[in-house]
């Protein structure tokens, strides 16, 4: 008979921090895999390259933030699996993951022309930035691969509350990616074929290294077997976990982009204004992410443990940090506000916009840390399906607010989004007692 006894997990106030603060730093240093590249060619003086940069940086964004779920679900069966101390399914679980990122990924490289086009077509650009931006993209769409497995491999290490080597890998990727594109785009005049190509190889050594690490924690443990690989009960639920992930990252994709939608119909000012408030809330979800990176390891090892009481700390620890981190961010914003709107606009008419919407971004963090944080409850304790279905039903919420006040213009739009982040949070906290008796009781 299998032991059903709980398994002891330490949960402290210093292995959340010890969690969350390398993954923060990861998190912000992600935004410079796209700041690189439009810096550098910013330096040629040719308008049209540093658009066609700009938004290839946003059709690949919007590609590979679908599948962040690579990384997520992967987190997830990796700390249960460490939690019931099952080594070799710790092992295994990287390997489907990346059977699965690689075959996404090849999908994506020979959809190309089809995605290529929609994207472009969609962004609307001038013909110069286009046909620019199609160079980008025929180059780095063969880095998909890659990319999405170095997200298996991230989530792999965080699984394992490794996130020194996940912060190591990811300072690697960019100092790479600077000195290549760099040489590239300066010294060998590629332009945007540098900048593209440049990213592709800091992802590849990325990668490398990640498998390395791999190996190297993995030494001296048995080779993963054939027949574990392809389990399949732990494939389907592995295909389960990621699908409900993808279904509620996709929805919180449609809300932001009906949200620039909504504000590009109010006229230029408005659409950049809420671009340079929605940026602040970026950096917001860039902070407090950490905390939830935190929560899906430590929930999901407690999980893995059967251990109520450390998933119910580490519950209390996440929501605790992130909250006062929350009211931090909050509290920056409020006071430094407008000088962080002028460091992002040199425009008078964006910045007397922006300044009279700013009390939406002020407020964003403490409406959202909750959504953050059970969102990493909900993916470590794997209860992706109702985390998908509150998704969906907070995503109706936003739509009928919006609805309901779209006679208030751009007020009405940040409330739908302040109450999209509230009621992710508050719909999640509701449920919570319930999965809790099903998962432990």
């Amino acid at each position: 008979m299998h032991d059903l006894s709980p398994r002891p997990v330490d949960v402290t106030h210093r292995r959340v921090l010890a969690i969350a603060a390398p993954m923060t730093l990861a998190n912000l240093t992600t935004p410079l895999l796209g700041i690189v590249g439009t810096a550098l060619i910013g330096q040629l003086g040719q308008a049209h390259l540093l658009g066609a940069v700009a938004i290839s940086a946003v059709v690949f964004d919007c590609i590979f933030w679908l599948f962040g779920f690579l990384r997520m679900g992967t987190v997830a069966l990796t700390a249960q699996a460490m939690g019931a101390h099952d080594i070799a399914e710790q092992r295994t679980v990287l390997a489907r993951a990346l059977l699965l990122a690689f075959g996404i990924g090849l999908t994506i490289v020979v959809l190309q022309i089809p995605i290529g086009e929609i994207a472009y077509r969609t962004m609307g650009a001038s013909p110069d930035v286009t046909a620019a931006a199609k160079t980008y993209f025929a180059i780095r769409i063969w880095a998909a691969p890659i990319t999405l497995a170095n997200y298996a491999v991230l989530g792999w290490l965080i699984g394992q509350a490794r996130t020194d080597f996940a912060l190591g890998l990811q300072v690697l990727i960019n100092i790479v990616n600077i000195a290549v594109t760099a040489l590239l785009i300066m010294g060998f005049e590629m332009s945007v074929a540098g900048a593209a190509l440049g990213t592709v190889i800091a992802e590849a050594v990325g990668l490398a290294g990640g498998l390395a690490i791999a190996a190297w924690l993995g030494r001296g443990a048995p080779p993963i077997k054939r027949e574990a690989l392809f389990d399949r009960a732990k494939f389907v639920r592995m295909l389960a976990v990621n699908r409900d992930i993808m279904i509620r990252t996709a929805a919180l994709i449609t809300a932001f982009a009906f949200f620039t939608a909504q504000s590009a119909q109010q006229g230029d000012t408005i659409l950049a204004a809420n671009a340079v408030l929605n940026n602040l809330v970026m950096i917001a979800a860039y902070f407090l992410d950490g905390f939830a990176m935190a929560a899906e390891q430590l929930c999901g090892h407690a999980v893995g443990a059967r251990n109520e009481t450390a998933f119910r700390r580490s519950t209390k620890l996440c929501i605790g940090w992130g909250f006062g981190l929350a009211v931090i961010v909050a509290l920056v914003f409020w006071l430094f506000g407008t000088t962080l709107i002028g460091w992002m606009t040199a425009s008078p008419e964006v910045r007397i916009a922006a300044e009279a919407f700013l009390m939406f971004a002020v407020i964003a963090p403490i409406a959202g840390v909750f959504a953050y944080a059970y969102d990493g409850i909900f993916i470590g304790a794997t209860w992706t399906e109702d985390m998908r279905n509150l998704m969906l039903l907070s995503l109706a919420a936003y739509f009928a607010v919006w609805w309901a006040l779209s006679s208030y213009g751009n007020t009405g739009l940040w409330i739908a989004l302040v109450v999209l982040l509230g009621a992710r949070g508050g719909l999640q906290a509701l449920r919570y007692p319930a999965l809790m008796q099903k998962t432990f009781g």
